[in-house]
């Protein structure tokens, strides 16, 4: 197989399963943090006024990924900038707003957010190790999400992508959106990703007090932080929507 067909056929197999592939790294990186806490090297034990809100400095670089993801998405037209898994679906090439300055928004927006989860391990080596799968990985998606939109849109897409970096935006050339933003897709569409950012946080810092009080000799201690409260409150919303969902179709 040509090396041109090799990468179309590799990057179609990534897009329909970039849903859950990525979790493989979330459990290494699990592991990591597992290792680096036992071994003394947390957030806990530190006396560093810095490494104190060191969680926090982390999730504002997944705040940064979230906003990108959702100025995008709330700006976008219908059946464009979706969470589509099986196949491909783009009725129009978006040009405008992040889209004037990078050909793929939302994959730097999804940088950030893994980015975030990636630096609690506070593993250097682990940390470069992300930044290069993440390259790899989504260099295949976005090489298969080009091929597509090439054969739908041609010349229109030629032109607009010569002129668009593919990853690292150019902000000189930012050009407003003529789309209102709309919030609604964004509470619908974007839950799974706070959902996510927001559980993984609470989890790992839950893995982080486990194994301090278990090498102090102290008994188990369920943690209700914020980290707990505010990913327990996107749970819910979560679920109502999908429970709202299902009564829909239910009553069709």
């Amino acid at each position: 197989m040509a090396l041109i067909e090799e990468f179309k056929t590799q990057g179609d197999f990534l897009f329909k399963n970039r849903g859950h592939l990525p979790l493989i790294i979330v459990a290494i990186g699990m592991a990591v943090f597992v290792y680096e806490v036992y071994n003394g090297n947390s957030v806990s034990n530190s006396d560093n006024p810095i490494v104190k809100y060191y969680y926090e400095i982390c999730f504002l670089v997944g705040i940064l990924g979230l906003a990108i993801r959702c100025h995008v998405v709330g700006h976008a037209p219908d059946r464009t900038s979706g969470r589509n898994i099986e196949n491909q679906v783009a009725d129009v090439v978006n040009t405008k707003g992040m889209y004037s300055v990078l050909r793929h928004p939302l994959y730097l927006g999804n940088f950030f957010m893994w980015l975030a989860v990636a630096l609690l391990t506070m593993n250097l080596w682990f940390i470069i190790a992300f930044v290069l799968f993440y390259i790899v990985y989504y260099e295949r998606i976005m090489y298969s999400e080009e091929a597509f939109l090439r054969n739908k849109f041609g010349e229109g897409y030629l032109n607009w992508a010569d002129k668009t970096p593919a990853f690292i935006p150019a902000l000189s050339q930012y050009q407003a959106v003529e789309a209102s933003f709309n919030f609604k897709k964004i509470l619908k569409k974007e839950k799974n990703g706070i959902l996510a950012l927001l559980s993984l946080f609470w989890f790992f810092n839950l893995i982080e007090y486990s194994i301090i009080n278990y090498q102090a000799g102290l008994e188990f201690k369920f943690e209700l932080n914020y980290w707990f409260y505010a990913s327990l409150a996107i749970a819910v919303y979560y679920v109502v929507l999908k429970v709202i969902k299902i009564s829909k179709k239910k009553s069709k």
